[in-house]
C-alpha cells in the first residue's frame, strides 16, 4: 500500500507515475478525503485542547466560584459530543482512504522502462544458445505423453482441466528439481522454510493478493475462512508480519510449496500442457532488506534464480518489465524467460521483484537499524527460483531426442538414482 502522506504531498507526481502503468486509476475522491482528514485532525486537536482547558477551569473554580461550574460542565458536554462526532467521521474518512489505497498499485521505480505492454519490455541479457535439434521439436505435452509419463486425461477425470498426473521417472525428475533448487539456495545463505499452504485473509492482504485479485484465489468454505496459497511469497513474507526485525539485514529465505491459482483471467490461454495450471510447484526466494540496499538485493536475487537455469544448461534471457507489464505490488521486476524449442518462443519461468515498502506497510513489517532507534518499514523482495513445472517443460523440450527419449541435465544426475535419461514406459 502506498504512503498516504506521500500520495497527498506529491499527488500529481504520483498519479503521473501510476498512469504510466496504463489501465484505470482508482484514486477516486482521494484529494477531497485527504483534505477533510487533515481538517478533522486539526479540529479534534483544537476541541480537545478547549475541553482540557474547561476541565482545568472547573477544578480552579470548584471552591471560589461554584455558580460558574454548571456552565463550564455544559460546555464540556457539548465539546465532548462534537469531538465524538468528528472522531467518528475521521474514522470513516480514514477507512475510505485505506479502501482506495488498497486497490492502487505500487509506483514504478524511475529505472523501470516506460511502456504499455509486454512488447515494450527491455531485454537486459541473454545466456546460452538455442538447442540445435536436428529434427522438428515437439512441445512438452507431446514429449511427456509419448514417454507415457504425463496423463492429463485421468487428471481431468479426477479434478478437471488444468491438472496433470506425473508418472514414474517424470515424477522423480520433479522431486529432483525441487531438492536441487533448494540445496543450491541454502548453499548461498538462504534459510529454508516449509510454510503453511493455507493462510488467512490478512496474510493475503499483506502481500497484495487481496482485495484486488480475490477472483484468482481458491478459498475454503465454512466458518473458518482460509486461502490456498498462490505462491510461498504469501506465508513467507508474512512470517515477519506485525514485527520489528532486530536482526541484521538482509534476511534471506527460500521455500518450496505447491501453488494454487484459479487463473480466472486466463480463459483460453495455454489450455494444453503444464504452462498454466491450477496447481503447480515452485521454489520461492524472499528477502527483507534495508531501503538503500533493496535494489542491489534485487540484482543478486535475480542472479541466484538465473544460476539455476545456467546449471541446468537452459537457454534464457533476463527481461526488465516495463511499467505497463509490472505486477500490482512491484516497483521493479525482472522476468527470466526460458527458450522452449517446441513452442519456438521464450516463456516466463521466474519473476524477481522489489516491492519497496508496499507490502511492509500493509503487513506492518518494520526493522530497527540500531538498538533504541525508531523503527522504519523494511523493503520486501521475492522471486521464483524456479517454477518447477515450467522447468520440467523446458527440460522436456530442450533435452528431447528424435527417438523419444529425453536427456537429464548433468546437475540433476546426483538426485536421479543413477538414471541418465527418460525412456518411454
Amino acid at each position: 500500500m502506498l504512503d498516504l502522506r506521500e500520495v497527498t504531498k506529491n499527488f500529481d507526481s504520483v498519479v503521473q507515475r501510476l498512469l504510466s502503468r496504463g489501465g484505470g486509476l482508482e484514486l477516486g475522491p482521494f484529494l477531497a478525503l485527504a483534505k477533510e482528514r487533515k481538517e478533522l485532525h486539526v479540529s479534534v486537536e483544537s476541541l480537545s485542547h478547549r475541553r482540557n482547558t474547561a476541565n482545568e477551569e472547573i477544578k480552579r473554580k470548584a471552591k471560589s466560584d461554584p455558580s460558574a461550574i454548571d456552565g463550564l460542565r455544559g460546555e464540556m458536554r457539548a465539546l465532548s459530543q462534537e469531538i465524538k462526532e468528528k472522531e467518528t467521521r475521521l474514522k470513516a474518512v480514514e477507512e475510505e482512504l485505506e479502501r482506495i489505497l488498497l486497490v492502487v498499485p505500487n509506483v514504478p521505480d524511475p529505472s523501470v522502462p516506460v511502456g504499455a505492454s509486454a512488447e515494450e519490455n527491455r531485454v537486459e541479457r541473454v545466456w546460452g544458445e538455442k538447442p540445435a535439434l536436428p529434427f522438428v521439436a515437439r512441445q512438452h505435452f507431446e514429449v511427456g505423453e509419448r514417454l507415457g509419463m504425463l496423463d492429463f486425461e485421468r487428471a481431468a477425470k479426477v479434478s478437471g482441466s488444468r491438472f496433470a498426473f506425473y508418472k514414474g521417472p517424470l515424477a522423480q525428475l520433479e522431486r529432483a528439481l525441487v531438492a536441487f533448487m533448494v540445496d543450491q539456495h541454502v548453499a548461498k545463505g538462504y534459510q529454508e522454510l516449509l510454510p503453511p499452504y493455507l493462510v488467512n485473509r490478512q496474510s493475503m492482504m499483506g502481500t497484495g493478493q487481496l482485495p484486488k485479485f480475490e477472483a484468482d484465489a481458491f478459498k475454503t468454505a465454512g466458518p473458518d475462512e482460509y486461502f490456498l496459497i498462490p505462491t510461498a511469497e504469501v506465508p513467507v513474507t508474512n512470517y515477519h508480519a506485525d514485527e520489528i526485525i532486530e536482526a541484521k539485514l538482509p534476511l534471506k529465505y527460500c521455500a518450496f510449496s505447491p501453488c494454487f491459482r484459479a487463473e480466472a483471467g486466463a480463459a483460453g490461454k495455454d489450455t494444453r500442457g503444464l504452462i498454466r495450471m491450477h496447481q503447480f510447484h515452485k521454489v520461492e526466494l524472499v528477502k527483507f532488506a534495508a531501503p538503500e540496499t533493496s535494489m542491489g538485493e534485487l540484482e543478486s536475487l535475480t542472479r541466484d534464480a538465473a544460476a539455476i537455469l545456467e546449471a541446468l544448461g537452459l537457454h534464457f534471457r533476463v527481461v526488465s518489465l516495463c511499467t505497463g507489464d509490472l505486477g500490482f505490488g512491484a516497483c521493479k521486476t525482472y522476468d527470466l524467460e526460458v527458450w522452449l524449442p517446441g513452442q519456438q518462443a521464450f516463456r516466463e519461468i521466474s519473476s524477481c521483484s522489489n516491492f519497496g515498502d508496499f507490502q511492509a506497510r500493509r503487513a506492518k513489517i518494520r526493522f530497527r537499524r540500531e538498538k533504541g532507534e525508531k523503527p522504519q518499514l523494511v523493503h520486501t523482495l521475492n522471486g521464483s527460483a524456479l517454477a518447477v513445472g515450467r522447468t520440467v517443460v523446458a527440460i522436456l523440450e530442450s533435452y528431447q531426442r528424435e527417438d523419444g527419449t529425453v536427456g537429464i541435465p548433468k546437475a540433476l544426475l546426483p538426485y536421479m538414482g543413477g538414471m541418465t535419461e527418460l525412456r518411454p514406459l
